[in-house]
């Protein structure tokens, strides 16, 4: 049975369609055929980070409004097998997206994928409410910032009292956090918030914790998911939140400061 799960965040430059793409693709790595959908209709940027924004012909809009086949504006990966993109449109606004057009799309995508990734617009306004109305499960993007998470808190009603499933009355959706940016010699000053504090805050299931790391910028600067370059650690952890989501025991990395050895100890006593 197929699932829909949506990216969300309250706060926008959280890492959402960086976190989208990278869930996306390690899905598809493992096997599973998924689509990730843009629904950040007017500021796409998803094609860019799974660098196929030369290929994108008609789009998410297209096939709403405009007559257009689902199959005509999907894109295939060229690096991961299973994985495709529905990118939406630059130039309309988030009207363009109606609740019937997003069911039909989404119930047609069903029979083909078992997963269905969307990457939502930060905030609550509409494209947001489209993007989370349909939704399985949810993963709620933080860092570990105070407004952020003060927002992502806002996120969390939205998804309980919004969604189809809240309107008929079935069981919640699902939510996981997925804590991006996570900067442990901050952590240890004082300047970042601690995973346990996001966690009195939230209180929802951690699915990954995602350490800052700059292979992020340049991975999207050159349109590659970071799950695909393996000296990232945040790919790593990526490759780990996937598993989780999977249903894995997979233990949590990336939270606690790393044991120094002694030519460690010794180099910094020299610095």
């Amino acid at each position: 049975m197929s699932k829909v799960i949506v990216v969300t965040s309250g706060k926008g430059g959280v890492g959402k369609t960086t976190s989208a793409a990278a869930l996306a693709t390690g899905l598809a790595q493992r096997g599973h055929r998924t689509v990730v959908i843009d629904f950040d209709v007017g500021l796409r940027n998803l094609d860019l980070i799974m660098g196929c924004e030369r290929r994108v012909v008609f789009d998410f809009v297209n096939v709403i409004n405009d007559g257009i086949r689902l199959h005509q504006a999907l894109i295939k990966d060229k690096r991961v097998e299973n994985l495709f993109i529905l990118p939406t449109s630059q130039t309309r606004d988030k009207e363009a997206l109606t609740r019937e057009g997003v069911e039909k799309v989404i119930a047609e995508l069903r029979k083909e994928f078992a997963y269905i990734i969307c990457d939502s617009p930060a905030g609550i306004e509409r494209g947001a409410q489209m993007a989370l109305y349909y939704a399985d499960e949810a993963v709620v993007v933080t860092n570990p910032e105070v407004s952020s998470v003060r927002d992502s808190d806002r996120i969390l009603g939205i998804l309980n009292s919004k969604s189809r499933r809240a309107e008929i009355g079935e069981e919640p959706i699902k939510q996981h956090l997925l804590l991006t940016r996570y900067d442990l010699d901050r952590v240890q000053r004082g300047d970042m918030l601690k995973l346990d504090d996001v966690l009195e805050i939230l209180a929802i299931p951690v699915l990954g914790v995602i350490p800052n790391d700059p292979l992020v910028l340049q991975c999207s600067n050159v349109g590659m998911p970071v799950i695909l370059e393996p000296k990232s650690k945040a790919g790593q952890a990526y490759r780990d939140a996937v598993a989780r989501m999977l249903g894995e025991q997979v233990e949590l990395r990336f939270t606690q400061p790393q044991k120094r050895g002694l030519v460690d100890w010794l180099l910094r006593r020299s610095a």
